[in-house]
């Protein structure tokens, strides 16, 4: 058990623990989520004695080990492979004593601790973690010199994950991930053996590979069973309960108040005064959690034009002349389409995106683009580029030449920059609010089409729900990259597979892709240990065995739009629920005019009405497609 008691902790004069009190169960999965800038990092950097307690204490039942990933890459010639294997210095070491060992004894014991540490199928172990993440067999013995440094951040990933810590602490593990190796990550986690405190920002992976929430707010722990989901859900009821109930202990502070101050001089009730008086004192008070400002995103109105924007007809794009990334591309763009590129890194979905931007041109086909069209382009590399020494202001006024002071300030306000942290040097300035100074500054030409390559790795839960709301009421087209399938599902209305040099539909959903990505990870696992099952197959075989499955996803489609549609209906209807609900528990509605009462009452049961009938139509519906599955 990880054990958090009264943990005081400051820095730059900053309270960022105040008296914290949580105790984390041997062998749960946590996620441990909050505002950017609350401490999150900070808490890992104390459990591992990086940092100093100022006050309180953190420990542990037993002496676990505990893994955390290097912050900085690993390099030179080394291979992945061979750099994986080596973060387990036991496993490391006995092999290397027992290539000098002449004691029989030591012998017998080294052999005896190499099979407790599973070393036999440690390399195959080793691989299996890098094919998930992303590495065929050729880049596991390719050296990390030849790699990017996200590349070279998961072997560090991977090399952590080989050695099996008792307690495993992770900080926003899916930033240098794609999306095929975040959902790889998801179910690695979720079969993960001992503890692990995990830091995301990433809904799904905290909805699927955790059971258990750590809330971070106001310097103080809060620890919730259940996915984040559940969180969510707990979090508001309790706010509501605590809410109802400072009403109610204010409306009997009020009353008792008016008769002291009316009696508390007037001998005959003098008794009755000072008894209501020791009973304000007894009642105590309730205060609520102040509400942090609420992250916004908000995107120009642009110019309405003529379908389509942009039409591809097999369009060929690369950087070489003469060896194209991409071929026979054929798209078309309207101004209401959401589209979501998926594909693993490196097989082309940024320079997709860089030829629907008009940053690259075709090397052959035809295209046609609008001539009013303008295009705005987030690329991770552009928070990089901010001038550190400028303010949010200077940055949007060197756009808005023209602009008055009060025009640039409103429209910063439009990205949830206030006055104080509009003229705040950027170097101050948290991943989050860079991530959305760089899509304010890509947003003030009010473009007809966003185009974002991976918008969400600073930006925390609220600030991501806040983008995908200013996508949903953007009017114009949308094409995203991103490692969030959360964001993916709620924004995209189609999706193309970017893989093998070519661009195509993908029938299906992110569930589809979901078990698609899990197949080929399961594929790449086998094949690394040794055990390809498709090694009998002929390649007519595995083409016809793609065709089918194909078609079996196809098939599917249907009765899983019709399970989502009754998921997310009973999803606003519980939502409604809970609002009534919360409405009928304060004191002042019964004190009010009787109509709305019983508007409210009337409601919730006709919502209690709805919610059982959508309920049986999605077990229905899920019981439908599982049957077909």
């Amino acid at each position: 058990m990880l054990q958090i008691q009264n943990l005081t902790f400051r820095i730059a004069g900053r309270v960022l623990f105040d008296a914290a009190t949580v105790a984390v169960p041997t062998g749960h999965k946590v996620g441990m989520v909050g505002r950017n800038g609350t401490g999150k990092s900070t808490l890992l950097k104390l459990i591992t004695n990086d940092l100093q307690v100022d006050g309180g204490s953190i420990g542990f039942a037993g002496k676990p080990r505990i893994g955390k990933v290097a912050q900085e890459a690993p390099g030179g010639s080394t291979t992945p492979l061979q750099a994986v294997m080596a973060a387990d210095t036991e496993l490391t070491a006995l092999r290397r004593e027992e290539l000098s060992a002449t004691d029989p004894v030591r012998i017998a014991e080294i052999q005896h601790r190499l099979v407790d540490i599973g070393a036999h199928n440690a390399e195959s172990r080793a691989a299996s973690i890098l094919a998930g993440l992303g590495f065929d067999s050729d880049a596991q013995n390719t050296p990390l010199d030849d790699f990017s440094g996200g590349w070279r951040m998961r072997v560090a990933l991977a090399a952590t994950l080989f050695t099996r810590p008792e307690l495993l602490l992770l900080d926003e593990p899916t930033n240098h991930l794609d999306l095929e190796a975040t959902l790889w990550l998801e179910g690695y986690l979720k079969h993960y053996p001992h503890t692990i405190l995990l830091v995301s920002h990433d809904r799904d992976l905290l909805n699927r590979a955790v059971d258990g929430i750590l809330h971070l707010e106001h310097a103080k722990l809060t620890y919730y069973r259940g996915t984040y989901d559940n969180f969510v859900r707990q979090r508001a009821e309790k706010l509501a309960q605590l809410d109802a109930q400072k009403r109610k202990i204010d409306a009997q502070r009020k009353h008792m108040q008016a008769f002291v101050d009316r009696f508390r001089y007037k001998a005959s009730k003098a008794r009755q005064a000072q008894s209501r008086i020791k009973a304000i004192e007894k009642l105590g008070s309730i205060v609520l959690p102040a509400d942090d400002a609420s992250v916004v995103f908000r995107f120009p109105e642009a110019d309405e034009l003529a379908p389509p924007l942009i039409a591809f007809d097999k369009v060929a794009v690369g950087y070489e002349a003469g060896k194209p990334i991409l071929r026979n591309i054929d798209i078309r763009l309207d101004p209401d389409d959401r589209i979501g590129l998926l594909g693993a890194n490196g097989n082309g979905k940024s320079t997709l995106a860089k030829l629907i931007a008009g940053r690259l041109q075709p090397m052959q086909g035809d295209q046609h683009r609008s001539a009013k069209l303008r295009v705005g382009f987030f690329a991770q590399h552009q928070i990089e580029d901010l001038d550190a020494g400028r303010t949010p202001y200077d940055h949007i006024k060197d756009l808005m030449p023209e602009a008055r002071p009060e025009k640039v300030r409103q429209f910063l306000g439009s990205f949830g920059f206030s006055k104080n942290k509009a003229d705040v040097s950027v170097s101050a300035l948290s991943g989050g609010e860079r991530a959305r100074l760089t899509l304010a500054m890509m947003a003030v030409e009010s473009p007809n089409l966003l185009i974002l390559d991976e918008p969400t790795n600073h930006l925390d839960v609220e600030a991501r729900d806040a983008l995908i709301q200013a996508l949903n009421e953007f009017a114009g087209a949308v094409v995203i990259i991103s490692h969030d399938p959360h964001l993916l599902e709620l924004t995209a209305d189609r999706l193309l597979l970017v893989a093998d040099g070519r661009v195509t539909p993908f029938d299906g959903d992110m569930d589809d892709y979901r078990k698609l990505i899990l197949g080929q990870a399961r594929e790449a696992r086998e094949e690394a240990a040794g055990t390809d099952p498709k090694a009998d197959m002929t390649a007519e075989e595995r083409r016809e065995a793609r065709r089918n499955a194909a078609a079996h996803r196809k098939n599917l489609a249907p009765l899983r739009k019709r399970a989502q549609a009754a998921e997310q209906l009973l999803q606003r209807l519980n939502d409604e629920h809970q609002r009534i609900t919360a409405a009928l528990a304060k004191p002042s509605i019964y004190d009010g005019p009787k109509e709305k009462l019983a508007e409210l009452l009337r409601v919730q049961g006709e919502l209690e009405k709805r919610i059982a009938e959508t309920e049986a139509d999605w077990l229905e519906a899920e019981s439908a497609l599982e049957e077909a599955s």
